[in-house]
């Protein structure tokens, strides 16, 4: 299984760490995904899906905080993933961040798993 790591972005309060694995690719943010580091997450998800990854997985076990912005990265990721015939998975959510996501409903349109391993198990999208 290829385990390359692609990079890495920071500003202050975000880094986000991308690798491939296989025929998907792990994003992993960590620390606060807000209006000012929205960014940081948009490009490389944007990135990996112009370069062929439609199945994307998205490690929140290291993700502090989520607001509406990030929140509409991801749902706009998941647009662009779908398009290409794959979709967004995100793991390990950890409750404050989960909790926007049940508050939103966007919980509805996402597959959801317990942990990266467990996203990239699942065959789907």
């Amino acid at each position: 299984m290829d385990h390359g790591m692609v990079g890495s972005a920071q500003s202050g309060r975000l880094l986000v760490e991308v690798r491939e694995e296989g025929s998907s690719a792990v994003v992993a943010p960590a620390g606060e995904l807000d209006h000012h580091t929205a960014d940081l997450l948009r490009e490389p998800l944007d990135d990996l899906v112009a370069k062929g990854f439609s199945r994307l997985v998205v490690d929140c076990t290291r993700l502090e905080f989520c607001d509406s912005t990030g929140l509409n990265v991801l749902l706009g990721a998941r647009l662009k993933a779908e398009a290409a015939g794959g979709g967004v998975h995100l793991a390990g959510m950890r409750p404050v961040v989960a909790r926007v996501f049940e508050i939103t409903g966007a919980e509805a349109v996402f597959t959801v798993h317990d942990s990266v391993e467990a996203a990239l198990a699942d065959g789907t999208g």
